[in-house]
Formats: structure tokens, sequence, C-alpha cells
């Protein structure tokens, strides 16, 4: 059994952790329900997403099953749970049990924050790249859709949580599995633009 845990807050970007949660449901729902997925909240209660979503956690800091895998998303969020205490050291602590810790988009500054991304390679939204690189003790990846180093695992900004997250099915469930993960999605993007440059 393979317990994820997905990191909520005020102002976390919607897409930045319902991806990566549909890749993990999935997974279970082939795995005969097997693995669990838990949305983690500081406090009990609705948390109102940083496009208007309002979404209730499962658990919270204190109370949740234990986690192989914990995914720290980005959003407006961040910049306010920086300065959060209780975020950075459940993170930090959480991180040092797990097998795998994730972010997506600016959840890499949160890691960054709480420790756990520090000497490593890391990627996240490109608008960010070059605020990560400044931190100086992070060697960004600027045109990774994802990066794995060691444990850590930091994507690029929200719909890249889900090949991060297709990347970490396969790596606990095989790749033949992360591919009927993703067959299921049906996610095998073919967009109507090109969008590598602004207009």
């Amino acid at each position: 059994m393979t317990g994820y845990g997905l990191l909520i807050f005020d102002g976390a970007d919607e897409l930045d952790f319902t991806g990566p949660w549909e890749v993990f449901a999935v997974s279970s729902i082939l795995r005969d329900g097997a693995d669990s997925s838990a949305l983690i909240a500081e406090r009990p209660g609705p948390v109102s997403c940083q496009k208007g979503m309002r979404v209730v956690p499962s658990h919270t800091l204190d109370d949740h099953p234990p986690l192989d895998v914990l995914v720290v998303p980005g959003g407006a969020g961040v910049l306010r749970e920086l300065g959060n205490s209780a975020i950075k050291d459940w993170i930090r602590k959480t991180a040092a049990s797990a097998a795998w810790t994730a972010s997506v988009s600016t959840g890499a500054f949160l890691l960054h924050e709480a420790g756990p991304m520090r000497g490593h390679r890391a990627t996240t939204h490109h608008a960010y790249t070059e605020r990560l690189q400044a931190l100086d003790d992070v060697t960004v990846v600027p045109n990774a859709r994802y990066v794995v180093d060691g444990d850590l695992i930091t994507s690029q900004g929200i719909s890249a949580g889900i090949d991060m997250a297709l990347w970490i099915v396969g790596r606990l469930h095989g790749r033949d599995h992360a591919r009927e993960v993703q067959w299921r999605l049906q996610y095998y993007p073919a967009p109507p633009y090109q969008a590598d440059e602004p207009l």
C-alpha cells in the first residue's frame, strides 16, 4: 500500500494538487484500492484555492495516515506560507520519513524554506526560475517538466505536476502500470496551440 499526501492551503493552485490527485486515485483504482490519498491542511474546514475552488481537507497536519509520497503545490498562497512555521516544520518532518518528496510549481519555494530542497537540482514555474536560482543553494534546471534528484522531485508549473505524478506511479508500481494510468486518464496532450513562447 502506498500513502500519498497532498498539502493544501489557502491560495494553493487547484491543478497543482488535483492533477497529481487524479493520477494517484486512478492508480489506486487499478490496484483494487490498494493505495490511499489524503488532502492535508493545517486546520479542518474548507480551503479557498487560488482561483476560487473551495476544498475540504480529509486530514490535518496532526492527524493523517503515514505518507510514502508528499506533494507540495504552488500558488499565490505560497508567499504567506513561507512565514508559517507550522507548515514548514511539518514539511521538514514529513519529508524526513517519506520515500518521495515532491513539489509542483512554486511549491518548490516551500520545500526550500523547509529545508528538503537545499543542495538539490530542481525546477519550478518558468516565471520563477530566476528567483529560485537566486537562492544559491539550488541548481535550477529550467527546461525540464520535472526533475528527480535523490528522493526529491520537483516539477514546473501547474499541468507539469501530472507528468511528475505519472513518473512517481511508474517508479513505485512499474512503467506498464503508469502507462495504463495515463491511458485511463486520456492524458496524451495535443493542444490546439503551440505555447513555447508567449505571443
